[in-house]
């Protein structure tokens, strides 16, 4: 649990997301790149990661996450530091972008909660929301070092440190204590992987699942991704904004501590439901064009976000066998790189073809994530587990507990 909380703080899903728009200005004032242009970058690591998902997930299943989590680290620290040293090429920043997203997956929730998911059943929910508060803590205190190490040494400088950040704390944590546990995991992991996951991938739950995220995703990264330059543009400091992505991270925490009690009490996709639904509510503050209505908006899509990141592991050990879990992930995780490649050049293009970050611009970002939230209310309910001892399994579609019992 350590090992997955710190390893979070300095992954992916926290320093891609949630410094991103700090530096945008400045590289637009060193090199004269407009932001649409800067933005799209941001959709060459998510676009890498939606494709790289579904490998890394299957590293996962096959090798384990200690295996797969260290290289990751090394080549994602090292990438991002590299940025420190950017040339006026566009493509160099792309082409940087996208070898970030070779392997950002494997710094992630999704690198560690495979792990987690093998100790724990009855708090499970708990469990998983810990892993992912790793985000949480990570999104309070990365913008705020980022805006500070701009502010006084400039971005190169900024990006150095960070990048750096990534293998002092991340490398040791995962070297010494990622591990799973043996009792949780079924004995023939590796050989029936794909034919575990084939049947599950058709069913109604896993569709139902993947539309909602990439919906969700447009909304969320096409917000958060500008968000310091659409208060920046308002008129309120750099510092402010980052402290505004770092409410974000605060709020994510207490979200992600709130739904891992709940997915234990309740059923996920309701959960699930009422936090598309207030992250809609948070893009509709957003577009109210004041500093007090920022504030709020970025704690509510903080909170829905932190809770939102708790349940899709929860939802896919809860519907399908740990088996192909991480390689189900990966897939899940394809779904929300797409909606992060997507929703990031929308909000570029708005600004850019409007002059600027129009309310009603803003407010038909609310809408994606709306749809997200019709699809959790057709989830149907979890299917029966099967138990043997401390193994959770869950039969495929078109499998009968014999058949599991056989293949185990």
């Amino acid at each position: 649990m350590a090992a997955a909380f710190f390893g979070v703080i300095v992954g992916y899903s926290v320093l891609i997301p949630y410094t991103f728009s700090l530096f945008i200005k400045p590289l637009s004032a060193e090199f004269g790149w407009r932001r649409d242009q800067i933005s799209v970058a941001f959709g060459c690591v998510a676009i890498t990661v939606a494709l790289c998902s579904p490998l890394i997930g299957r590293l996962l299943d096959m090798f384990g996450p200690k295996r797969t989590v260290v290289p990751c680290l090394v080549i994602f620290g090292l990438g991002f530091a590299s940025l420190s040293l950017l040339t006026s090429s566009l493509l160099h920043f792309y082409l940087t972008f996208i070898l970030l997203g070779l392997a950002g997956n494997g710094t992630t929730q999704l690198a560690y909660s495979r792990a987690v998911s093998t100790w724990f059943f009855a708090r499970r929910g708990m469990a998983l929301s810990l892993v992912s508060s790793g985000a949480g803590a990570g999104a309070m205190i990365l913008p705020l070092l980022a805006a500070w190490l701009l502010r006084i040494y400039g971005w190169r400088m900024a990006y150095g440190v960070l990048g750096l950040l990534v293998l002092a704390v991340g490398l040791p944590f995962a070297s010494l204590l990622v591990k799973e546990s043996r009792n949780g995991l079924p004995v023939r992991r590796v050989s029936n992987t794909i034919q575990t996951i084939r049947p599950s991938i058709r069913t109604r739950p896993f569709m139902l699942l993947l539309a909602a995220i990439f919906f969700y995703s447009v909304t969320f990264n096409g917000v958060i991704s500008n968000l310091s330059a659409i208060l920046t543009d308002r008129g309120l400091s750099l510092r402010t904004s980052a402290q505004a992505l770092s409410i974000m991270g605060a709020a994510g925490l207490f979200g992600r501590i709130t739904t891992g009690l709940l997915l234990d009490k309740f059923f996920a996709a309701r959960v699930s439901l009422i936090l598309f639904a207030a992250t809609a509510a948070g893009v509709l503050f957003l577009s109210l064009n004041s500093a007090p209505s920022a504030f709020l908006s970025a704690a509510i899509v903080g909170f829905a976000a932190g809770g939102e990141s708790d349940i899709t592991p929860y939802l896919l050990s809860r519907y399908f066998s740990l088996q192909g879990f991480s390689t189900l992930y990966g897939l899940a995780w394809t779904a929300f790189a797409a909606g992060t490649a997507v929703g990031p050049i929308l909000m570029g293009r708005l600004y850019s073809s409007t002059g600027g970050y129009q309310s009603w611009g803003i407010q038909l970002f609310a809408l994606p994530t709306l749809l997200s939230a019709v699809l959790m209310a057709l989830m149907p309910a979890y299917p029966k587990a099967v138990n043997f001892g401390f193994i959770d399994l869950l039969p495929a579609e078109g499998m009968g507990p014999r058949a599991v019992v056989s293949d185990l």
